[in-house]
């Protein structure tokens, strides 16, 4: 008995006709849409901030429109949580879509995530819940069900616990719809979107959406429709594993998977077996994720063209600092980024970019200071001076933040179609969350002649971001390769390579089974993505960053 679950989004702006491409491509009986992240959740926040009844996704609908008459016809059952900050609100919206197209469908949603209102000052405040309040409302009949924030994972494991009847003690199966929701949840990043090595697989234009064959015993087969673009592979789904965790064990509301025990292997063209997983019981807490208003940002991009550009960028950084230090912001941040060539054959190829940011608590601190600043320079300064865009009013900026509350704490609630309520309980088995032992490494690689070359010739990598922290998932693809990698590739030399991690707490876990590092950096983010601390905020290409850094490589591997 199989399960075939597909994800149609991996975030809100996601493909558009993604949902009529899962439904037509070929078979499927569940169909998945992610639409959160932290920034989402802001943005949505700031939504309902101007109409109460907003905080939803509501491309949702405008997709919903085009496919619930297909979807219905075909049996296919929809799991989303594009209901962001009011479920019932989308819930409502698609049974009223539903009654006007005359499509007779059943849709319930889950609540109980929002605990906004027990802390004063945040914008959202809301719990990651598990799958179970998914099951409850798939069980009862429902044909749409709409979340808040959820765990990604918990749009697979919901419906593979209503289907397989599996209860909150099956941690090892839970596990495996865990792994195989992780895989899915970020869409065509599973089938060579966003991949290292993506020139292996054939260059696609289009990838394809996944989708995964899930099993009574939660092992798993991630694949793709037929014909449709893009690769499904060992490292692909290696890649997609490694993003946005930390160590060995992914915990979550339902159950801790062990990643340490996954097996993959490839079964076929685009098919990729996952077995072998193991799970623990769940932390006794939840994660609760905070957005706030953290203050006002503006910034200016200075144009540094041709010689002298130190110079040049010592200079207007001290006229600025003058005119700032009358009034100054709460944080100034510089970045001179040197994108210039010698004898460049382009003014563009010439130029250098100057970054500054400001920000404080106030937005008049931001504003008019800083334009008025920056735009008098425009005759006074460096020769050939001008900027990208001149500096507005300053616009706020959000802080997000983690805290943990008992699991007992949360209301989780669904909310059937016939307007039943049914509680889910809080799981009665938990265990606090330790690291696991380090495994044992590799016999290293004899000694032999090395060439200096970028660590991307031999290793993958994938990274991401939580909050203020960063992951970097770090991956090859030979045993030998791996012998070489889990001792050359060690805390020390990460930091070598990747400056700004210098002088922050970096975290290596040891993923033997999966040829991988995972190095999990500690405040590079600042306050989070919408805080927007650095140049690359959510820490997208801090992997191919690292990739690009040359090291002593064994030829052999060359």
């Amino acid at each position: 008995m199989t399960l075939r679950i597909g994800n149609f989004s991996g975030f809100y702006g996601d493909r558009f006709d993604a949902p009529h491409e899962m439904l037509t491509g070929g078979e499927v009986d569940v169909l998945t849409g992610d639409y959160l992240a932290e920034l989402t959740m802001l943005i949505l926040a700031r939504d309902r901030l101007k109409d109460p009844s907003a905080g939803y996704a509501r491309t949702f609908l405008r997709q919903l429109e085009q496919t619930l008459g297909l979807a219905h016809e075909r049996g296919v059952r929809i799991v989303t949580n594009a209901g962001g900050l009011n479920p019932a609100g989308l819930a409502d919206a698609v049974r009223a879509l539903a009654a006007r197209l005359g499509v007779p469908v059943r849709v319930a949603h889950v609540e109980g995530d929002d605990l906004t209102a027990r802390y004063p000052g945040s914008l959202a405040a809301h719990a990651y819940l598990g799958g179970f309040g998914i099951a409850a409302c798939l069980r009862e009949g429902a044909d749409i069900v709409v979340t808040g924030r959820v765990t990604d994972a918990a749009l697979v494991t919901g419906p593979a616990a209503a289907h397989f009847g599996w209860t909150p003690a099956d941690h090892d199966r839970l596990a495996g719809a865990v792994v195989a929701g992780h895989v899915l949840e970020c869409g065509a990043q599973a089938t060579g979107g966003n991949y290292a090595f993506f020139g292996e697989g054939g260059v696609s234009l289009r990838p394809g959406f996944p989708l995964a064959e899930l099993h009574e015993d939660g092992s798993s087969v991630i694949t793709k429709h037929p014909g449709t673009g893009g690769f499904v592979d060992v490292g692909t789904v290696t890649a997609q594993l490694l993003y946005e965790t930390g160590g060995a064990r992914y915990a979550g509301p339902d159950v801790t998977a062990r990643l340490d025990i996954v097996r993959l292997s490839q079964d076929g063209p685009d098919r990729v077996r996952v077995e072998g997983v193991r799970g623990e019981a769940p932390p006794p807490t939840l994660k609760v994720g905070l957005n706030r208003l953290g203050g006002f940002r503006n910034e200016v991009v200075f144009v540094l063209t041709g010689l002298d550009i130190e110079a040049k960028a010592d200079l207007v950084k001290e006229q600025m600092g003058e005119a700032l230090a009358k009034s100054p912001p709460a944080g100034v941040r510089w970045e001179l980024a040197r994108t210039d060539r010698p004898d460049a054959g382009t003014e563009e190829t010439a130029s250098a970019l100057l970054r500054l940011v400001v920000r404080d608590p106030s937005q008049e601190a931001v504003g008019r200071v800083l334009s008025g600043a920056a735009i008098e320079l425009a005759l006074a300064s460096y020769p050939g001076f001008h900027v990208l865009a001149p500096p507005g009013k300053g616009s706020p900026y959000g802080v997000f933040e983690d805290v943990y509350v008992p699991q007992g704490d949360v209301d989780h609630v669904a909310v059937l179609h016939d307007g039943r309520r049914v509680t889910v309980d809080a799981p009665h088995d938990t265990a606090v969350l330790d690291d696991v032992p380090p495994p044992a490494l590799p016999e290293p690689l004899p000694p032999g002649p090395a060439r200096r070359a970028p660590l991307g010739l031999v290793a993958g990598a994938r990274s991401g971001d939580k909050g203020g922290n960063a992951n970097v998932g770090v991956w090859v693809r030979s045993d030998d390769a791996w012998r070489w990698l889990a001792h050359a590739l060690t805390v020390e030399r990460f930091r070598e390579l990747i400056p700004e991690a210098r002088e922050l707490p970096v975290t290596r876990h040891v993923l033997p089974r999966l040829r991988a590092l995972n190095f999990l950096v500690e405040g590079i983010l600042g306050e989070g993505v919408a805080a927007q601390a650095r140049f690359d905020p959510q820490a997208k290409a801090l992997g191919e960053w690292l990739r690009s850094r040359h090291l002593d490589i064994p030829e052999a591997l060359l």
